[in-house]
C-alpha cells in the first residue's frame, strides 16, 4: 500500500479491462458520480480541488489514475494504450462500482477520453463534461501526419512518436520538467519562445531543454504539490502516458466508422481563456454536432484550469449538475 496524500481520499484499487487501477472516491455513493479523467503529464491528484469540493456537497466523484500513470498498471505494449482500452476502462471501473450510469468529465487527454464514450459506449454516459478539451470532429488524415505537416518534426505530439525520445528527456529531471509544465499561462506559451507574429511550434522537447529550473516565476504548484507529481512521476516514468500519443493514428483509422453527433446527452463545455494548447476558439462549432450543450468561458486561466482556477470550475460543474441531474 502506498502512503497517504496530503488532500486526497485514501486509495483504492479496482481490476479492470486486464489492469489494476487505482481510484479516489468523495462524496456519498447515491446519485449519477462523475468521474473526473486527467490529462499528460497528471495523475489523479490534479482533481484534488475537485474531490474536495464534492465531498462538501454531498455530490458522488470518483478520480483514477488512468491506465499508465500513477498507482495504476503500466502494460508494456504500447497498443494497450489505444482509445478501445482506455475507454474500456472507465467502464470497468463503472462495473466495479456497480453503477449503471456516470458524467465523465475530462481534461486534456482525459477530454479526448470522454468525448469518445458516448460514441464507444453510449448506454453508460450520463452526462459529459469537457475541460478545456473540446469534442473533435475526425480529421480527413492521419492526425500525425498533419501535425508533422504543419509545426514540423519538433511538435511535442510528433517528437513523442520516437520510440523512447521523449521518455528519457522528459525523466531525466523529473523535478525540471513538472516545473517547466505546471505554469501559469504567461509562463508556458504554446513552445519554444517565437518571435512577435510567428505561428507556435509547440516543440516543448527544446523549450524544456533551455529553459532554467532555477526561474520560479508563474509556478503553479506549492512545493508540497509539486512534491506528489514529482514522486509519482519519478517512480513511473513518462512512457505509459506518452504512449497514449503513440496511439494516435491508431485510433485514427480505427475510428472511421464511429458516430459524428452526440444527441440525447447533456454537455457542457469549459474553456479557458488562455490556454495556448487547448484555446476557446477549438470549441468553436461544437453546437453543430452536440444536440444538448452548454459552453462557458473560464477567464484567465492557462492549460491547468482545475489546479488554476478550482474555484469557479467547482462553482460550474456543481450548478450544472445541480440543474441537469437534481438529487
Amino acid at each position: 500500500m502506498s502512503a497517504p496524500i496530503a488532500g486526497m481520499p485514501p486509495v483504492q484499487y479496482a481490476p479492470v479491462n486486464g489492469i489494476n487501477m487505482a481510484y479516489y472516491e468523495a462524496g456519498p455513493r447515491e446519485g449519477v458520480p462523475v468521474i473526473f479523467c486527467h490529462g499528460f503529464p497528471e495523475i489523479a491528484y490534479s482533481w484534488r480541488h475537485q474531490l474536495a469540493a464534492f465531498e462538501a456537497a454531498g455530490v458522488w466523484a470518483i478520480a483514477p489514475d488512468q491506465r499508465g500513470y500513477g498507482l495504476t498498471s503500466r502494460p508494456d505494449a504500447v497498443t494497450d494504450y489505444d482509445m478501445e482500452h482506455l475507454a474500456g476502462d472507465l467502464v470497468g471501473l463503472l462495473d466495479h462500482l456497480g453503477v449503471e450510469k456516470a458524467v465523465f468529465c475530462g481534461h486534456d487527454w482525459g477530454g479526448l477520453i470522454v468525448w469518445q464514450l458516448p460514441l464507444l459506449h453510449p448506454d453508460r454516459c450520463a452526462g459529459i463534461i469537457g475541460l478545456n478539451t473540446p469534442f473533435l470532429r475526425r480529421p480527413p488524415m492521419d492526425p500525425i501526419g498533419g501535425m508533422r505537416a504543419v509545426f514540423g518534426d519538433q511538435m511535442y505530439i510528433v517528437w513523442f512518436q520516437t520510440p523512447g525520445e521523449a521518455d528519457a528527456a522528459l525523466a531525466e529531471d523529473v523535478d525540471k520538467t513538472m516545473r517547466f509544465f505546471m505554469r501559469r499561462p504567461q509562463a508556458i506559451g504554446a513552445a519554444a519562445p517565437a518571435q512577435e507574429g510567428e505561428r507556435p511550434t509547440f516543440a516543448f522537447g527544446p523549450a524544456l531543454k533551455a529553459w532554467d529550473k532555477s526561474d520560479t516565476a508563474y509556478q503553479l504548484l506549492t512545493p508540497e504539490e509539486l512534491k506528489v507529481f514529482v514522486d509519482s512521476f519519478e517512480r513511473t516514468g513518462f512512457t505509459g502516458g506518452i504512449n497514449w500519443y503513440r496511439n494516435m493514428t491508431r485510433n485514427w483509422e480505427r475510428s472511421a466508422d464511429l458516430p459524428t453527433r452526440i444527441d440525447g446527452l447533456p454537455c457542457l463545455m469549459i474553456m479557458a481563456e488562455k490556454d495556448a494548447v487547448l484555446s476557446p476558439a477549438m470549441a468553436d462549432g461544437m453546437e453543430a454536432v452536440i444536440g444538448d450543450l452548454e459552453k462557458v468561458l473560464v477567464e484567465g486561466s492557462g492549460h491547468w484550469t482545475q489546479q488554476e482556477k478550482p474555484d469557479e470550475v467547482n462553482r460550474l460543474i456543481l450548478d450544472w449538475m445541480a440543474r441537469r441531474f437534481p438529487k
